[in-house]
């Protein structure tokens, strides 16, 4: 018997009317593909500031705090605008939201290398954030409809193509600063935005995210009832919060840790390509992990292993040091592969889009407040080793909140 998906006028469609057909093999991929893509470049513009900050930082005599606020201005825009964003694509739709936002991630990139001064780099990092703030809800969102209950393994693969992008681009980045100005790194960076922008406008199906939720879909997403779901939301949402704290926490001040130890600039760009590599391909393991072992297990299991890492790159030399990394990466994005899967479940009301709206602006938008207000203060007090040891302890304030999650995870199976 064939299936069939409900329209957003209430009518079903079999897999061969229109959007309908989204769910055969071959316009999954090519959702998934897409989609991935464009999560690669998103990320990689975010972890493109990292190596961006020495240069900056010489540029303009910047102390960590004013780093810390550079980068908190584009995930602080970022995180903004996740709802407004979900809130635009029901009106002009998902694929539509997302060429916009590429075109805009682009745009300010391209504006910031074309910026003369630190006030002009400060409003295009504001604008690309903007233009970023469009890609988590919406796809993590297109791929849960996409994939219904089976999500979870291509949520991972999203979130390890969003690795990719991290491991990339940084690493070019490094390279190119040897050879030419970090404005022109930015132009490039602007042009491989706009390719993208038109792969997705090209490729990705018309409308994979519908303009309105069902009612009978969204109880079959949320098994545990809306109440299970509420509370065990928000200690899903706080697990987030700590976790993305402690990753720009540290990656802020991994440049300084490393020039510390002797490390070029093009080493730099290295180390975080080998930390997002790791990352990569932690988010794809964990992901796989979280359906076989449980989802607490698996992030008690890499924040502990953060927590560790964090501290040994602290106290190694530069060789040993970038040898950790791989595996610093595995642990230190392995929890946001596991937790991203796990928002459907725990969804209020089956509300997949706007539960997802709402992790990814309280996980990033606390990062984003976190890292100028906290840690960069413990920067300039303590060093860059001392605000790192703060990123380890955050990572493992995770522990106590995931126990208290848990039951609240095993009611929603």
């Amino acid at each position: 018997m064939p299936t069939t998906i409900a329209r957003t006028d209430g009518r079903a469609l079999s897999p061969r009317d229109g959007a309908g057909d989204i769910r055969a093999p071959q316009r999954r991929t090519r959702t998934l593909a897409t989609i991935g893509v464009n999560h690669a470049l998103h990320d990689g513009y975010t972890d493109l500031i990292y190596v961006l900050l020495p240069v900056w930082q010489a540029e303009f005599g910047l102390g960590y705090v004013a780093l810390a606020l550079l980068r908190s201005l584009y995930v602080g825009a970022l995180a903004g605008l996740q709802m407004p964003a979900t809130a635009l694509a029901r009106v002009l739709g998902a694929r539509i939201v997302l060429v916009l936002g590429t075109l805009l991630g682009a745009g300010g990139y391209a504006l910031a290398g074309t910026s003369g001064g630190l006030v002009g780099l400060c409003v295009a990092l504001v604008l690309s954030g903007a233009g970023s703030s469009t890609q988590h809800p919406l796809a993590s969102a297109v791929i849960a409809r996409t994939y219904g209950t089976g999500a979870r393994g291509p949520l991972g693969t999203y979130n390890f193509a969003g690795d990719l992008g991290k491991a990339a681009l940084p690493a070019l980045a490094g390279l190119l600063l040897t050879h030419a100005d970090w404005r022109f790194v930015l132009w490039l960076a602007a042009g491989l935005g706009g390719v993208v922008a038109f792969g997705v406008a090209t490729l990705l199906p018309r409308e994979p995210l519908p303009r309105e939720e069902p009612p009978a879909r969204a109880q079959a997403v949320a098994p545990g009832g809306p109440s299970t779901g509420r509370s065990g939301f928000g200690l899903l949402v706080a697990v987030g919060m700590l976790d993305n704290a402690a990753r720009p926490a540290f990656l802020v001040y991994l440049p300084f840790l490393l020039q510390e130890k002797g490390a070029a600039l093009t080493t730099v760009g290295v180390a975080f390509g080998l930390a997002a590599v790791g990352g990569a391909l932690g988010k794809a393991v964990f992901g796989r992990l979280g359906e076989r072992f449980g989802v607490t297990r698996c992030v008690i299991l890499s924040e502990m292993g953060t927590a560790v890492a964090i501290l040994l790159v602290i106290a190694l030399p530069l060789a040993p040091a970038l040898a950790v990394l791989p595996l610093l990466g595995v642990m230190l994005n392995g929890t946001s592969s596991v937790l991203y899967g796990t928002v459907p479940e725990l969804a209020p009301h089956g509300r997949v889009e706007r539960a997802f709206a709402v992790f990814y602006t309280w996980t990033l938008g606390g990062s984003a407040l976190a890292t100028p207000l906290l840690y960069g203060p413990l920067g300039d007090v303590l060093g860059p080793k001392g605000a790192a040891v703060a990123a380890a302890a955050t990572a493992l304030a995770v522990v106590p909140i995931m126990l208290r999650l848990s039951p609240h995870l095993a009611r929603a199976r």
